[in-house]
């Protein structure tokens, strides 16, 4: 069997010049190129793979909408819509929801001493009489395309390439079961790690552009943790809009 288990896919839609990678690998996986840099140890097999059969059987598919299937197995499923919304529309949401938002900073505990979130949030409930009309019509676009009763919306902005969230699953005590959990991206891309909690601990890194929309079941959070993670090259602010339905008071604003 090949251990060749890295895969860079370009993706093409129709109607709209779109390139996106996904990178999906193992702890003894091989870049598809000499200088993918998503290489994490040396190998002597360098040659290009359009399959990733050996790490996740679905990767790589798509549904007759143009979505790309990213795992479906007994784990869970990931799904990624590149171009939920329009390019146009994306950029006019994230500019009323950058200036528009009261965003808040936090503190947190880590190594036992108390740090800024670095990030800044924010929460609505979606029956909230002062939900914005943007975030309105967010929400009725992803009920529509994803057929599940969101009623909250964490919103997170990464201000630049310093801003980031740990790996992390969703509290599940939190979330009603078998329901999804959606991540609209507006702004800057930046890249997504997905990671398997047990060993052979698989890696799947997807760089979500402004407009696509990051689905992951409830059961992938039992099995995978999830970050976007500091980089070096500099990069402009990007926001997060996290749809879940939830319990009666419960909030969320990871991711």
């Amino acid at each position: 069997m090949s251990e060749v288990a890295c895969a860079c896919v370009d993706l093409s839609l129709a109607g709209r010049a779109f390139t996106s990678r996904v990178h999906v690998f193992s702890h003894h996986s091989t870049p598809c190129t000499p200088r993918c840099r998503h290489a994490r140890l040396p190998h002597p097999l360098r040659r290009r793979t359009r399959s990733t059969g050996l790490i996740m059987k679905q990767a790589g598919l798509f549904d007759a909408g143009g979505t790309r299937i990213l795992l479906d197995d007994v784990s869970g499923k990931i799904t990624l819509t590149p171009d939920l919304i329009d390019a146009q529309t994306a950029a006019q949401w994230f500019r009323a929801l950058h200036d528009g938002i009261v965003w808040k900073s936090g503190r947190r505990v880590m190594y036992e001493r108390e740090v800024d979130v670095p990030r800044l949030r924010a929460h609505f409930r979606t029956d909230d009489p002062a939900l914005p009309d943007v975030l309105q019509q967010a929400l009725g676009r992803v009920r529509a395309a994803f057929g599940a009763p969101f009623d909250s919306i964490g919103l997170n902005l990464y201000r630049d390439q310093h801003d980031s969230v740990a790996p992390h699953n969703d509290k599940l005590a939190d979330i009603i079961r078998g329901q999804p959990i959606v991540l609209l991206s507006l702004g800057a891309t930046r890249t997504m790690t997905i990671r398997g909690k047990q060993p052979p601990r698989h890696v799947l890194r997807v760089d979500l552009d402004a407009g696509s929309a990051l689905l992951m079941s409830w059961e992938t959070q039992l099995h995978y943790d999830h970050a976007i993670l500091k980089q070096r090259a500099p990069i402009g602010p990007r926001i997060s809009l996290a749809f879940r339905v939830r319990e009666a008071g419960k909030t969320g604003d990871v991711s």
